[in-house]
């Protein structure tokens, strides 16, 4: 569980990144949660977006991504969603 520090500083790192994924017609499926799973690994924090013909609501999609991955949850703002996941081998954010 991540604190509120670490959030704000996990959210200041995420500000300058675009999204790798995006969530669409289709919703979270077990393929698209594979892929956010190994690119958590080789990241630790990215950010995914979610279009606008998504059936589901956005904290539905985040919910479903976060028990997938077993990710942290870190925000969801307007139709993005950023999620960290300290990596096993490859360390490159250090938490304050």
């Amino acid at each position: 569980m991540l604190t509120g520090k670490q959030k704000r500083f996990l959210r200041s790192q995420a500000h300058h990144l675009n999204p790798i994924f995006q969530v669409g017609k289709g919703g979270v499926n077990e393929n698209m949660v594979k892929q956010i799973r190994d690119a958590l690994e080789a990241r630790e924090l990215l950010k995914i977006s979610i279009l606008q013909n998504c059936d589901e609501d956005k904290d539905t999609v985040a919910s479903a991504l976060v028990k997938g991955t077993r990710a942290e949850l870190v925000q969801v703002i307007g139709n993005i969603i950023v999620l960290y996941k300290e990596s096993r081998e490859n360390k490159q954010i250090k938490l304050p």
